[in-house]
């Protein structure tokens, strides 16, 4: 053996020193409002941003019916060996809008009593004097003939008759369970149905 001591044997590593406890609190998670959500501001800034579109789009900008009216009489003649009956419908239309109601067509539906549908388009004006004349109680509180191309002005109101035809007799006509009149506009989506 030698005198020489031996080397002591190096020191053990020492172990890092302890770190500090932080102060964890369970209310303060990342699960709550106050840290997931933005600020108040923006999200209402957000939601009023989001309603000036909604009424400024095509949901909140649907038409409008523009005019209304009512029939005023109904007059049935029926037309002898032809299984037809001519009828003349007196109405009254009414322009509520801010423009002028330009009228394109005009069409009459009879609902007879089982339910079933008969659609005629209104005759010519210029034919009214040759249906009177053929048959004169068909003249009876009439007007003069509301035609296409008219025009009713705003706030206006125009009274006027049509004369149209369907394939049913006078008795089966005096059963109905109604008459309608669709009155369709040049330059509006949304048709007047007047019904008697």
């Amino acid at each position: 053996m030698s005198d020489n001591p031996a080397n002591p044997p190096p020191p053990p590593p020492s172990e890092p020193p302890p770190k500090a406890q932080t102060d964890f609190q369970i209310g303060e998670e990342f699960g709550t409002a106050r840290r997931t959500l933005p600020p108040a501001g923006i999200v209402l800034v957000c939601i009023a941003s989001i309603a000036v579109i909604l009424e400024r789009s095509p949901i909140s900008n649907r038409p409008k019916q523009q005019a209304a009216g009512s029939i005023d009489s109904v007059n049935a003649v029926e037309v002898v060996g032809q299984n037809m009956t001519m009828v003349s419908v007196t109405m009254t239309l009414r322009n509520g809008g801010k423009r002028s109601f330009w009228i394109h067509t005009l069409k009459a539906r009879l609902t007879d009593a089982d339910g079933k549908t008969f659609d005629d388009e209104a005759a010519s004006g210029v034919d009214f004097d040759r249906y009177f004349q053929a048959f004169p109680a068909l003249k009876e509180n009439t007007q003069p003939p509301l035609s296409p191309e008219a025009r009713l002005l705003p706030g206006t109101e125009q009274k006027g008759t049509i004369i149209v035809s369907f394939p049913v007799t006078k008795d089966a006509f005096d059963k109905r369970k109604s008459v309608a009149v669709t009155i369709q506009p040049y330059d509006q989506p949304l048709s007047v149905v007047l019904t008697k």
